[in-house]
């Protein structure tokens, strides 16, 4: 494989396991948000952010992770017939699916992008009492459809990789599922 193409799997690889570490974290400030949100319930003084802020959380959580599970082999794919053929074979299916991938993801991004564009432009927020900007949260959307998108390429890179004979190392092995 030429270097330039090692080179971005690796440095793609390592920012969405950077990322996708860090947002395993979010999970407590979910649990935070919640519980201060169940104690003021109980004091009789609702804090009117805790829900929605609970919400962008896990959406943050949920997307920014996205890249970083499918790195590990963590995502959910049908596995009647997947997981009974050898790596060769697992490439070419994948090979063949990963632009079905690319473009849903592609469609994804652009939707994002201007919808965080015009949250921008108007400057855009929730219809709830608190009155949230939406921007932050959209642009995290976008960022994250934006690494899925790197880390799909990244997949195909090893599954050419595979096809052609050559393993391309993976820095996190201990961790990977696949």
């Amino acid at each position: 494989m030429p270097g330039w193409a090692v080179g971005y799997v690796r440095a793609v690889e390592a920012l969405n396991h950077r990322i996708g570490r860090a947002a395993m974290y979010l999970l407590f400030a979910i649990m935070g948000i919640l519980i201060w949100s169940s104690l003021t319930r109980m004091a009789d003084v609702p804090a009117l952010w805790t829900m929605e802020m609970a919400q962008f959380t896990l959406v943050a959580y949920y997307l920014l992770g996205a890249p970083y599970a499918m790195q590990l082999g963590a995502n959910v794919r049908m596995d009647l017939l997947y997981a009974r053929l050898g790596p060769r074979a697992q490439a070419r299916l994948d090979l063949l699916t990963v632009f079905f991938l690319l473009f849903y993801l592609g469609v994804m991004l652009w939707g994002a992008v201007d919808s965080t564009a015009y949250s921008l432009q108007i400057n855009e927020r929730a219809p709830s009492a608190w009155r949230p900007l939406l921007w932050p949260i959209k642009l995290v959307i976008t960022l994250a459809f934006a690494l899925m998108i790197l880390q799909a390429i990244a997949y195909l890179i090893r599954d050419i990789a595979i096809l052609r004979g050559v393993e391309i190392p993976r820095p996190f092995a201990d961790e990977v599922a696949r």
